[in-house]
This record gives structure tokens, sequence and C-alpha cells, in this order.
């Protein structure tokens, strides 16, 4: 049977991830990297709801940071600084940590932070920019 071509926008998480999973397998077979991890620090409100969060991975010596995120009534007290202060301490021995952000969103916490910006690609949704960070530590982690 050939292989056939289709659109599954559609595709389950776990489809997602079985996927992804195989090419971080690859990934690790070609650079000889195996020390890939998850790195997630939650902030949780009385009620055990998740109002914040920081995640993202470790692998190869880097970290980047892939979602960080403040539910709008608790922004304003420091909480997305204290979720990547988090995560930057969290960061498992790594020299640099990454992150992509727009800017409508967040690229002055993480130059407050001592993340400095590499790019800024225009038109990434259009008329604004995205921005990557990365901040490189001192000696890994």
């Amino acid at each position: 049977m050939a292989p056939r071509l289709q659109a599954e926008h559609d595709l389950s998480s776990a489809e997602l991830i079985a996927v992804e999973e195989r090419l971080n397998r690859d990934n690790r077979k070609l650079t000889g990297q195996d020390d890939d991890s998850g790195m997630v620090y939650v902030l949780r409100d009385d009620a055990e709801q998740i109002i914040g969060i920081a995640a993202g991975y470790s692998w190869a010596g880097i970290a980047e940071l892939k979602l960080l995120w403040v539910d709008e009534a608790c922004r304003g007290f420091g909480y997305g600084r204290a979720l990547l202060d988090a995560f930057v301490a969290g960061s498992r021995g790594v020299r640099r940590i990454w992150v992509s952000t727009h800017d409508f969103q967040a690229p002055g916490l993480y130059e407050k932070a001592g993340f400095e910006r590499m790019a800024e690609l225009a038109g990434w949704p259009e008329g604004h920019s995205n921005i990557i960070l990365c901040k490189t530590l001192a000696a890994g982690g």
C-alpha cells in the first residue's frame, strides 16, 4: 500500500505525542544526547485550579521554555516572574535557556530576567513580531 497524504487537523493529542516521541528518539540517536526531560512549574489557587504555568524541557545542555502563562485575574502580582525564576533555577545544569514570545506578550519580562533578544521576526502574526530570546547561564544551571 502506498502512503497517502491527507489533512487531519483534529489529530488527537496522544497521536501527536507518540509522533513527537519518535522524532525525539531519532534526535537522541543522531546526537548521542539522551538527557531530555520535561520541566513544568505550576501555580495553583486555593481550589487547586491552575492559575499559572511555566513548561518546557531540557536536552543536550539547553532548555526551552515553551509555555509561560498566568491567568488574567492574577497578573500584576509577580507570578509570571516567579514561574520564570523557578524554570531558570530548575534548569538542570543547562548552559542556555531559549524562549519565543510575541511583542504583545512579555518580552520585557524575559529581558528583565537577563534574557537577550536573538531574533525578531516581523509579520508573525501580521502587524506584530515573534521575538526569540536566550539566557546564557554562567556555569550551566
